[in-house]
């Protein structure tokens, strides 16, 4: 499709190359008009420009580079560095005086001893040379230096608008917010901004997000979206938004392997619904979690298990010893364990890796393991409940079974988080230490289920090389769940000890 052509189409969109971002903008940019790309330097502006022309070189579109502060060879290199080539591609320097000469005329220009007004006429005469039908000009922030007051840059900023319009041709300005803070001359000059932000955490690598300040005519995703800079350029990680997928699924319950926790849950674990354990170090969590996991994995579904606490190496072994091999799931491509450092890793990008796993995995129980190592991924508690929330919300209408883990300080007595997101759960299996006889147990509860009629009871669990073991509700304790138990009565329907069978499967 020319330009001309696709300035006559309301409904042209022009693709911007950049993994994520035509998601965001719900298709891309409308041809024949003037952006604000801006962000500090080392946000990804060159990145994503670059991209933008290489997208349309791809496409069939002519695209010239127009340089004010960097070097051909300079931008060369950064292209080299994500394994693309610039040919094909009109690349337009400022050069120092010296470098003025014969071979250089045609293609240079000199902004240090001349007026705006040259300047902006000499990217005329480029523009009108070469006919491109996208255009990227780098920096700003030299046009600004050469303007010396606000009037006089957006006026000369105007006709450049007004002159790129008339010749169809898409524009990406980049800027590296060397204004002074609060300066909005550019954003109400342009058609549409898009805002580059890098962080620096205190500890782990810088995060980087990206945000659609305005967007004419277009509708497009709000808020931030975080991305990563990658070899081959800039992915972007679209904000989850749970009401804008659904997808139809039985909700039938599931069984988790296990008679006696089926029959704490009532009837199991139902499709669409979050589980959450809670309980302190050692106590069982994660062996609970996998043999719910295996239950899955025998029937033929798959699934998805993101380790933030442990090496993957020790959970093979440490599973392989009870029983719970898993490298045959792996094998087979039923199951997928991805490790996680969540200094490395932002929210978006975790939020996508799940998504992943759901819509082209066609996973059908996802495992978090655990919040606790999740929550240092992100800058508050709040940010973490509402992100959270969404892609709990999300994985419900996908139809997933969703089990979370969640570690409490302490081991016995008054036992705390680091935060409670208890009230998004689904389900809430709570897991504590009890001593009886000199020998320290374990204890596994329900005390919240939205999908049926749980058992209120407290049932004892027993973790050994065959497997886990619910034993009968335990009738002769009080105050277990508290962490400070009381023996009332004889210590009846306990599992015996030594024994890894249990009295009442």
């Amino acid at each position: 499709m020319s330009h001309e052509t696709a300035a006559a189409d309301p409904n042209a969109r022009f693709k911007t190359g950049t993994s994520g971002l035509d998601a965001v903008l719900q298709g891309g940019l409308t041809p024949s008009r003037l952006y604000l790309v801006e962000g500090t330097p080392g946000s990804g502006k060159t990145t994503l420009a670059l991209k933008f022309l290489l997208e349309g070189r791809r496409v069939g579109h002519r695209g010239l580079y127009i340089t004010l502060s960097e070097t051909e060879s300079e931008l060369r290199a950064v292209a080299q560095s994500h394994d693309l080539t610039l040919d094909g591609v009109d690349v337009f320097e400022m050069v120092a005086e010296d470098e003025f000469g014969a071979d250089h005329e045609q293609s240079l220009l000199h902004p240090s001893e001349v007026e705006l007004g040259e300047t902006v006429r000499g990217i005329f005469e480029l523009v009108v040379k070469t006919d491109p039908t996208r255009v990227v000009l780098d920096s700003l922030s030299e046009l600004r230096l050469l303007a010396q007051n606000p009037l006089r840059y957006r006026r000369q900023i105007l006709a450049l608008k007004h002159f790129f319009a008339r010749r169809n041709c898409t524009v990406l300005m980049l800027d590296d917010r060397t204004a002074e803070p609060g300066d909005l001359q550019l954003h109400s000059i342009a058609h549409g901004v898009i805002s580059l932000e890098q962080l620096a955490n205190d500890f782990g690598s810088e995060r980087r997000r990206l945000r659609v300040v305005k967007m004419r005519g277009l509708k497009y995703h709000g808020g931030y979206h975080d991305f990563t800079i990658e070899r081959g350029g800039i992915r972007v990680y679209p904000r989850l938004v749970a009401a804008n997928h659904h997808r139809t699924f039985s909700t039938a319950p599931v069984t988790t392997g296990l008679a006696g926790l089926d029959a704490l849950l009532g009837e199991g674990l139902f499709p669409g619904t979050n589980t959450l354990l809670v309980g302190p170090a050692g106590v069982g969590k994660t062996t609970t979690t996998v043999r719910c996991m295996i239950a899955a994995l025998r029937r033929g579904q798959k699934a998805a298990y993101f380790l933030f606490d442990e090496r993957r190496s020790t959970l093979m072994i440490r599973c392989r010893a009870l029983g719970m091999d898993l490298q045959p799931f792996i094998d087979s491509g039923l199951l997928k364990i991805r490790q996680i450092d969540p200094a490395e890793l932002s929210p978006g990008e975790f939020a996508h890796a799940v998504r992943t796993a759901v819509d082209e995995d066609d996973v059908s129980l996802v495992v978090i393991d655990s919040l606790n190592a999740y929550l240092h991924a992100m800058p508050s508690d709040n940010f973490l409940v509402l992100q959270m929330h969404e892609l709990l919300s999300y994985l419900a209408q996908q139809g997933v079974v969703s089990l979370m883990i969640l570690g409490q300080h302490g081991v016995t007595g008054d036992l705390r988080s680091d935060l409670d997101i208890s009230y998004l759960a689904d389900t809430v299996m709570m897991m504590r230490f009890f001593e009886a006889d000199g020998e320290v147990r374990k204890s596994i509860a329900v005390i919240k289920t939205r999908t049926s009629d749980h058992e209120r009871t407290i049932r004892e669990l027993r973790i050994d090389t065959g497997g886990i073991v619910i034993g009968d509700p335990i009738r002769g304790f009080t105050g277990i769940l508290s962490g400070s138990p009381v023996l009332s009565t004889a210590n009846g329907n306990l599992l015996p000890a030594g024994s890894g069978k249990s009295p009442s499967p």
